[in-house]
């Protein structure tokens, strides 16, 4: 309760710093954030589809740390990001930076972006400091699973056979899951919150149950680990 009330300190102060400075809400941009922690954490170093937003107020276009999938045109822009540029940005990426590889076509409701800037500012904060939860009090409402702590034996693989056009998923718990293979998925997370080395883990994904993702912890794990076999 004492944490909790401590950061619902921090929270308050740097709302009201931030809806100062950008004339938004911060709590308001915390909603607006949610679709974009799909591809964007608030996290130092933390990188996903898009890299972390964590201390983007001030840092120029196309450097964060540690991210190496930024296209030519942002590596090469001549933008340092603040309210008025990240304004530019979330209404129309493709206006400001000609060429960028970024999927979103923009929010056109000044007032959301507003909201979203400030939110932004607000988790902007010096290394080591505590920035404020995001949208349901965590960093995003679409927070990924830790792969290598979270996992348990209905998702953690035993063996993944192949035939015909089938792909036959068996984990530890005994189960044996059959997907089409053009619905297994094959993908690798070699960061701290991926898989144990050699032991990848199945995650469900679709409406229907019908695909899924095998998770592993290098390339070279992928087909060392497919067994062709009827």
């Amino acid at each position: 309760m004492q944490r909790a009330a401590a950061v619902l300190s921090l929270v308050v102060g740097w709302s009201v710093q931030a809806s100062a400075a950008t004339g938004g809400d911060p709590e308001e941009g915390a909603r607006v954030f949610r679709p974009c922690a799909a591809c964007h954490t608030l996290e130092s170093g933390e990188h996903r589809t898009g890299p972390s937003l964590a201390e983007v107020f001030g840092r120029q276009a196309g450097t964060a740390p540690g991210f190496t999938r930024y296209s030519p045109a942002l590596e090469q822009a001549e933008v340092v990001w603040d309210a008025a540029t990240l304004d530019a940005w979330l209404a129309d990426p493709e206006a400001l930076i000609p060429g960028n590889r970024m999927t979103f076509p923009g929010i056109p409701d000044a007032a959301a972006r507003a909201d979203l800037i400030a939110y932004l500012e607000a988790a902007t904060v010096p290394a080591g400091d505590t920035p404020p939860p995001g949208p349901g009090g965590m960093m995003g409402a679409q927070e990924m699973a830790d792969l290598r702590r979270d996992m348990g034996p209905n998702n953690r693989i035993a063996a993944i056979r192949h035939c015909g056009d089938t792909y036959t998923v068996e984990v530890e718990n005994g189960d044996a899951h059959q997907f089409w293979e053009f619905n297994l998925r094959f993908k690798t997370d070699s960061s701290e919150r991926g898989p144990e080395p050699a032991h990848p883990v199945l995650i469900p994904a679709g409406m229907m149950g019908d695909r899924a993702s095998v998770i592993f912890a290098d390339p070279a794990e992928i087909s060392a680990f497919i067994e062709k076999r009827c």
